[in-house]
């Protein structure tokens, strides 16, 4: 996959999301390289693994370019050596919400107590269905991306 990614992100209230999830993945990821807004993520996620290439924002974090291709799990365990410290742990679980589908990740380890949810979208302006358990909106806020997140833990605020 890859193109323009819009998405917009919310903390979450409760834990309502794992009753109403119809899926959910453990994820494990870690960043081979992040700065100036550009990363380069592997990731583990049901059996599979991943390589994603995302570029900055020029939105205040609504939309980014994303490259992601699937690779073997062998593939992504060797490039997990070559991540920078610290790997991010989480469960996402997919709840449906009208005509959209809410990602809601629930973080371990040094971010744990750490829940928040997103929902990809076709157009800045797309309308969608807030499901009762969304909160806060920070989206753009970057002490939210998983890249921060790996360097700053949730634990250090």
């Amino acid at each position: 996959m890859s193109g323009t990614e819009i998405e917009r992100k919310f903390l979450v209230v409760g834990d309502d999301y794992k009753k109403l999830a119809y899926a959910s993945d453990r994820i494990k990821q870690g960043y081979i390289c992040s700065g100036h807004g550009r990363t380069v993520r592997v990731r583990t996620r049901g059996g599979c693994g991943y390589l994603t290439i995302k570029g900055p924002s020029l939105d205040g974090g609504l939309s980014r370019y994303e490259f992601e291709k699937e690779i073997t799990l062998d593939e992504a365990y060797q490039l997990f050596k070559l991540c920078e410290p610290g790997i991010i742990d989480k469960t996402r679980y997919l709840v449906n919400s009208g005509d959209h589908v809410f990602e809601v990740d629930e973080f371990y380890g040094d971010n744990e107590g750490l829940v928040m949810a997103e929902v990809e979208l076709s157009a800045p302006d797309e309308p969608f269905e807030k499901p009762h358990f969304i909160g806060c909106e920070v989206t753009g806020d970057r002490r939210y991306y998983n890249s921060h997140l790996r360097a700053f833990p949730y634990k250090l605020w």
